[in-house]
């Protein structure tokens, strides 16, 4: 019997970057603390918080394969996250002017039939051009990307605040890497060109 799809997740980014692979799924939310532990490196973080997402919701669903994914984006070893206002992205923006940003993006398939799970992390290297600051505020006027790590959403207008990006698979930046889910997915048997 084929396995449920479950994406723990309540990002709709994520949800609609997994609808793009035509596969039937569920959405669940994993409501886990995503503190950093004491000296834990962002890229670490995100891996270890994709899989703490994917377990949180086995219970849940003890049959499924579950999605869990995490982002983190650095500089300098200085994480930024969500910034959630005006004045914090304005902030963020000012700060990543000119500045190369690793987005790095941890994402875990879990079997909750096996216990088995598989992470990978995807980086993605995305570098802002010098912004004046009424570029962001005509930026975040027009696009309020205050629940993006970044203040920027490269899917949408935010690109024009870039000048270059540099990964494996341009879907990672919005938070599911999907060229490695395939993998995984069909690693566990799953094929989504049948």
């Amino acid at each position: 019997m084929p396995q449920t799809l479950i994406l723990a997740s309540t990002s709709p980014y994520r949800r609609e970057l997994l609808a793009r692979l035509g596969l039937p799924f569920q959405v669940a939310n994993p409501q886990t603390d995503e503190t950093p532990l004491p000296a834990e490196p962002p890229e670490a973080m995100a891996l270890r918080l994709s899989e703490a997402k994917a377990r949180a919701v086995a219970d849940s669903f003890p049959d499924a394969l579950i999605i869990g994914s995490d982002q983190v984006a650095t500089v300098d070893g200085k994480i930024y996250g969500k910034p959630g206002t005006h004045e914090r992205a304005v902030d963020q923006l000012r700060n990543l002017s000119g500045k190369t940003v690793n987005f790095f993006t941890g994402l875990c398939l879990y079997n909750a039939r096996t216990g088995q799970a598989e992470v990978r992390g995807i980086p993605t290297l995305v570098s802002f051009r010098h912004l004046s600051d009424s570029e962001i505020e005509n930026y975040l006027r027009r696009e309020p990307a205050y629940n993006c790590a970044g203040s920027a959403k490269s899917e949408g207008l935010g690109i024009a605040l870039l000048s270059k990006m540099q990964g494996e698979d341009p879907n990672a930046l919005v938070g599911l890497p999907l060229i490695a889910l395939c993998d995984l997915l069909r690693n566990q048997g799953l094929e989504i060109l049948q």
